[in-house]
């Protein structure tokens, strides 16, 4: 059978403000996590779940990212003709995977908010279902988390949100979803999100963490909230916005993903990152154990000393 959801978009348009100035003059999702930039985890994880159209929408500056996924015939010669195989297999293999994924880019147009970028790419995305999935996140799931998000849409044919549980004192950092229903296997039923709540003012213990299946219904919603920006101008167009408005009246599910996730949009998570992606690695992980090992033991008092 051919797939349910096709397209998803990549919002990459902002400034990467929280990670200044490391984001002065490279783009945020070209950071590198492990030995890949952010967001061809991203890329990856779509092609991966069976995504063959994939717009990543862009703002000034952010070259870099095309030139990342762009074929590089003369790089690949130059270190084909240097016995440098290994590292032309890996610069052809970026390229490949821009081409099964069909990348293309959009320049972000329209008011501030991460709704904008959704609504842009709507428009070569027709009547049907996509994926938006944001540059900053990493899973790390024996299942992909986008394929996780189009099987829980297979099953109910709505709109769905990536969930994870989370400690009710870390409620104001995230969307916490208002749960109707739990269907079991981490789908549940949800009429829509709280923004950063107060703990004790929670709806659940569930957290909205950066991963979307919308469908042409909110961005019908988010159509409406463009043209009263238009009319007032003031605020930001918010995707959360567009999928509480659609949830007043009709489903909206979320799917607890399985797996880990890693933020890497402020300086304290990029480094956790970073450290849980070294850890994993074959030949990267030995090392940073050893150091660590090597470091706790010189913070220890000599003997005979007190601490």
């Amino acid at each position: 059978m051919p797939p349910t959801i096709r397209r998803a978009v990549i919002p990459a348009a902002g400034l990467g403000s929280r990670l200044l100035p490391l984001t002065k003059a490279t783009p945020k999702e070209m950071l590198p996590v492990g030995d890949k930039p952010v967001i061809e985890h991203t890329v990856r994880e779509l092609v991966t779940s069976g995504i063959t159209d994939i717009t990543i929408v862009v703002s000034g500056g952010k070259s870099l990212i095309q030139d990342h996924f762009r074929p590089n015939p003369a790089l690949v010669d130059q270190l084909r003709a240097d016995g440098k195989t290994a590292y032309a297999d890996a610069v052809e293999e970026v390229a490949e995977l821009a081409h099964r994924g069909h990348i293309t880019y959009l320049d972000q147009h329209g008011p501030y908010g991460n709704g904008t970028p959704v609504l842009n790419a709507a428009r070569n995305v027709g009547d049907e279902p996509m994926l938006v999935l944001w540059p900053d996140d990493v899973f790390v799931a024996e299942v992909p988390r986008a394929q996780q998000l189009i099987r829980a849409y297979e099953t109910t044919n709505c709109p769905v949100l990536a969930l994870m549980p989370i400690d009710r004192t870390d409620a104001h950092r995230y969307g916490v979803p208002v749960v109707k229903e739990d269907l079991d296997g981490g789908l549940l039923r949800i009429t829509g999100l709280v923004e950063k709540p107060k703990p004790e003012d929670a709806p659940s213990t569930y957290a909205a963490i950066g991963g979307y299946v919308v469908t042409p219904a909110i961005i019908d919603e988010l159509r409406e909230q463009t043209s009263r920006w238009y009319e007032h101008r003031t605020g930001e167009v918010y995707l959360t916005d567009a999928i509480n408005a659609y949830a007043n009246s009709r489903a909206v599910y979320g799917q607890v993903i399985s797996g880990r996730w890693y933020d890497t949009g402020n300086p304290a998570d990029y480094l956790v990152a970073q450290m849980a992606s070294a850890l994993a690695h074959p030949e990267y992980g030995p090392v940073l154990r050893r150091l660590a090992r090597q470091l706790d033991s010189d913070e220890r008092p000599e003997a005979g000393t007190t601490a």
